[in-house]
């Protein structure tokens, strides 16, 4: 059995939400955890924990949608049944990088680990163009855990996360030709600190790339990180199943 620990199975992306999750568990998918982005997201993916027994959320506010952050929002519902982690939460320098941006950015990220923290929830974090950063911020904080979402950085910074204790998300992109850094990290980091996931509607692995992704592909990139490690499915089944059971309270 698997879990899907990073998705986005909501209604701006799929209109048949029911079915979607009916070919996950067909799949082996047991858990999937959808996490919220905005303010809109946030509010559905609570709506949609209580409804599917099979789902989980987490709620937070992306580094690129703190138009609508509410923190007093996170304050009110984290502690609400099947919410097992705050996020999705971090950096995002790709597309604004200029100092006032990364300024509010960074505290916002501050605001919503401090508040994981008071709760004791884990994170989950993204981080494109901005590792560094993401090291140095969560570096701050001690016991602090949680996961790196679609890690794609060197296999030198996830040595240094996993030390810190984070778990590494990994996602299609492990089954793309050219994702060398990623099938290297996946390689060389132990399986105990790996972290199945689809980040559903994008990034849909080979041999489904530029489609819709879904939960129901994660067997796939099971497949790949088994073949990379030279290991038996079954082993990666286990594994990060077990790793996403220890990080988020199902």
């Amino acid at each position: 059995m698997y879990v899907d620990t990073h998705c986005h199975i909501i209604k701006q992306y799929y209109n048949n939400i029911d079915e979607v999750l009916g070919n996950a568990s067909k799949a082996g998918v047991e858990k999937i955890l959808i996490c919220g982005y905005d303010l809109a997201s946030n509010i559905e993916v609570l709506e949609l924990a209580k409804k599917h027994d099979m789902v989980y959320a987490a709620i937070g506010f992306h580094p690129t949608d703190l138009d609508s952050f509410d923190f007093t929002f996170l304050e009110e519902h984290i502690n609400d049944d099947k919410v097992v982690a705050l996020g999705e939460i971090g950096l995002d320098y790709h597309y604004d990088n200029d100092i006032d941006t990364k300024k509010r950015q960074i505290d916002a990220f501050k605001k919503q680990i401090e508040l994981a923290l008071k709760h004791n929830k884990p994170v989950i974090i993204h981080s494109r163009d901005s590792i560094m950063d993401t090291y140095n911020v969560v570096s701050s904080y001690s016991n602090l855990r949680g996961s790196l979402h679609c890690y794609s950085g060197s296999l030198e910074m996830a040595k240094l996360f996993v030390e810190k204790g984070f778990l590494l998300g990994v996602g299609g992109v492990v089954t793309f030709k050219n994702a060398k850094i990623v099938k290297d990290v996946v390689k060389n980091i132990d399986l105990k600190y790996l972290l199945l996931e689809t980040d559903s509607p994008y990034l849909a692995p080979e041999p489904h790339r530029g489609e819709v992704n879904t939960s129901a592909y994660i067997p796939i990139i099971a497949e790949m990180v088994a073949s990379i490690k030279e290991i038996d499915i079954s082993d990666v089944a286990t594994t990060t199943t077990g790793n996403a059971y220890r990080l988020f309270d199902f």
